[in-house]
């Protein structure tokens, strides 16, 4: 019995399909530090820059409360970079954190510290 191409072609799909990832891939191994962790933890951030306004939001979707902060650094050498301070992220809420340069934003990242 002769198997045409489309038969084929679909034997070969589904084998795929069911063969688990795991045997088709080895497995990276991630250093100690660098694994996740049985904990989760930190709330997820959105950065929304426009023009020389910095606009964050974060949301804590973990039952532990995540102290975030903005940091704002400005593009030109005389323009102030700032830290805006902490917010207590507490579970299922979410914050919204501002900052401003003068002029260009350089970059902005969230900073999260556990409450304990």
């Amino acid at each position: 019995m002769r198997l045409s191409r489309r038969t084929a072609s679909l034997s070969l799909a589904v084998a795929l399909a069911m063969t688990p990832a795991s045997a088709a891939l080895p497995h990276a191994r991630l250093p100690a530090d660098e694994r996740p962790s049985a904990d989760p933890f930190g709330a997820a951030c959105r950065i929304r820059v426009t023009g020389s306004r910095v606009t964050a939001f974060c949301h804590n979707p973990y039952p532990e409360i995540d102290r975030v902060s903005l940091h704002v650094e400005c593009a030109r050498w005389w323009d102030l970079d700032t830290d805006s301070a902490p917010v207590e992220a507490r579970p299922a809420q979410t914050v919204r954190l501002t900052g401003r340069c003068w002029k260009e934003v350089g970059e902005a990242w969230i900073s999260h510290r556990r409450v304990r």
